[in-house]
């Protein structure tokens, strides 16, 4: 679990420095979630992401932190189910009209997310 878990802290840091690089690149990928099937990929992905961060919990540096975060991102899964078509898309709009320094600060935070996630789920020297 631990490797599918730094997987997805360099995915989201990947996803961070594109954001960072292109907004405008990050916003049409989010265009993605205007549709239903969309809507439960980007679900299914945040409950799968989770619960690898719930696995992964017990060999990482802060247990208990990481299984709160895998349990919020379980959380905002099954949320996104019942967001709606209608409203992921008046979600990005409103995204979309906040600017290029809004994006890339949210994004800014997804590169430091992937490196905590990095951090947590690496061993310590010594430690295996």
């Amino acid at each position: 679990m631990r490797w599918v878990a730094n997987a997805f802290g360099v995915g989201m840091m990947a996803i961070g420095i594109v954001g960072l690089a292109d907004p405008a690149f990050l916003l049409a990928a989010a265009s993605f979630t205007r549709t239903s099937t969309g809507l439960y990929i980007v679900a299914a992905i945040r409950v799968a992401v989770g619960f690898v961060l719930i696995g992964a919990a017990a060999t990482s540096r802060m247990p208990r932190t990481v299984r709160i975060l895998g349990a919020f991102i379980v959380l905002s899964g099954i949320i996104t189910l019942f967001i709606g078509v209608e409203r992921a898309r008046a979600i990005v709009e409103w995204w979309s009209a906040q600017g290029d320094a809004f994006m890339r600060a949210w994004a800014s935070m997804a590169v430091i997310f992937g490196l905590f996630i990095i951090y947590e789920v690496t061993p310590r020297r010594g430690a295996r």
